[in-house]
């Protein structure tokens, strides 16, 4: 038993071989088959700014374009995405090659620590290194396949985990996802400054929730604040990939977990520019 299995809720009832003991599981085969050609991580330095969101959207565009896509929720204390794709519960099942990913309506393979959980809002309490051994054992003990695109889902800020993500993971590129908040972006530039100490390339940079449309009127409301966007790229030599409105239709579907019938042309525009930055 691994000290992930040691310390994880539902370790009791887990089917995995690797947390049974004498298990002659060999693991060696773990994960031999994976061929994940672009690893995209999304990540901000600041919670609440729709980061998780913005991971959805941008594995979702890609599903719809034929492509083979993964989402690896790295968010460990606050994971979101199986909230966001709808898929509560998940019969997890480990072979000789891996834990089996549960498959979203597009055919998206996901994997989050909430399908060990017994229930969805139950805590995760655990220490930097534990979070970011998970994070390894999402990478290199899942069977995630032939993957054109695996999109990760990092937590806020520039601690333990962004940094195994980062150091552990073939990553071709981040995209950084901010807020028009004055103290949004301030905390945005530490990540960004992350990467680049790091030397990844930063794909670009999303604003989030840079305004809202009226139904009314169709007037657009800046009801965060002036956008800064463009001039926050400018200033960390980082690309500006677009900006994404406030939509109630979006929160809407997110909360009732079909993040995959929200479809956006401003979403399709980005998604473009992040390929033609990748091979």
């Amino acid at each position: 038993m691994s000290d992930q299995c040691k310390t994880c809720p539902s370790s009791a009832n887990c089917t995995s071989d690797s947390n049974q003991s004498g298990s002659e599981t060999d693991k060696s085969l773990m994960g031999s088959l994976n061929n994940i050609r672009n690893v995209i991580v999304v990540m901000s330095g600041k919670g609440g700014v729709g980061k998780s969101s913005v991971t959805g959207l941008i594995a979702t565009s890609l599903a719809r374009r034929g492509k083979k896509v993964g989402v690896l929720d790295a968010d460990i204390t606050g994971p979101s995405q199986p909230k966001s794709f709808g898929i509560d519960k998940a019969d997890i099942k480990a072979t000789e090659y891996g834990i089996i990913p549960p498959n979203t309506e597009l055919g998206i393979k996901l994997m989050s620590i909430n399908f060990f959980l017994p229930n969805e809002d139950d805590p995760v309490v655990w220490r930097g290194p534990l979070l970011a051994g998970a994070v390894n054992q999402f990478w290199g003990e899942v069977d995630w396949g032939d993957l054109d695109y695996m999109v990760v889902d990092l937590p806020p800020g520039t601690g333990d985990v962004p940094l195994t993500v980062m150091q552990s993971l073939p990553v071709n590129g981040i995209i950084i996802v901010s807020s028009p908040q004055d103290l949004a972006f301030m905390v945005v530039k530490k990540a960004i400054k992350m990467a680049q100490k790091m030397n990844i390339p930063i794909l670009g940079l999303i604003e989030n929730m840079s305004y809202a449309v009226c139904p009314h009127c169709g007037e657009k409301l800046e009801i965060f604040g002036e956008n800064q966007g463009e001039k926050v790229a400018r200033e960390t030599e980082v690309e500006f990939l677009g900006s994404l409105p406030w939509d109630i239709s979006f929160n809407i579907l997110v909360d009732k977990g079909n993040i995959e019938d929200y479809s956006s042309e401003e979403v399709d525009k980005i998604v473009d520019k992040i390929l033609e930055k990748l091979p």
